[in-house]
């Protein structure tokens, strides 16, 4: 699984102009789900989302986590991360996981989210969706659930 995550003070998913998901203060989640990847990718990417000190403290360091600063989450599917553009000038998307398996990964990464007690809200999976948000910093990583090799990179 790879995730682009940032901070912000608030985020919100549309499909068809209608929001289907915002939240306030704390991240905007873009997941993509690759082959191989399994629930506990999932599992692990979610506890270090939830743990990552993004967030500063008095002192103006980032210190506080997620959890810490009792913020939302905004997860959005985005197959796209799984694609190559090593070669030519079109990516491939052949490293993605076939779209019943990626829902199934993405929900249950959101599930396990939620059981990590943060509030949760997402677009719709294989929707067309506009993404908007304010980002706090900026403030943007790259996160993927396992170091892996891969070809082309």
């Amino acid at each position: 699984m790879k995730g682009v995550i940032q901070r912000v003070t608030s985020a919100h998913v549309e499909v068809a102009g209608e929001i289907v998901g915002a939240i306030g203060p704390g991240i905007l989640l873009l997941l993509g789900v690759e082959k191989g990847d399994d629930g506990l990718d999932a599992e692990r990417l979610a506890k270090k989302i939830v743990e990552l000190r993004l967030f500063e403290d008095e002192a103006g360091k980032m210190n506080r986590s997620l959890a810490e600063i009792n913020g939302e989450l905004l997860a959005v599917s985005q197959f796209t991360l799984a694609g190559n553009c090593a070669k030519g000038r079109r990516p491939s998307f052949d490293g993605a996981a076939p779209p019943q398996e990626a829902d199934r990964l993405y929900q249950h990464f959101v599930q396990t989210v939620r059981e990590l007690g943060i509030p949760v809200a997402t677009g719709i999976f294989r929707a067309t969706m506009k993404v908007s948000l304010v980002n706090d910093g900026p403030v943007t990583f790259i996160l993927e659930s396992a170091p892996r090799l891969k070809s082309g990179y």
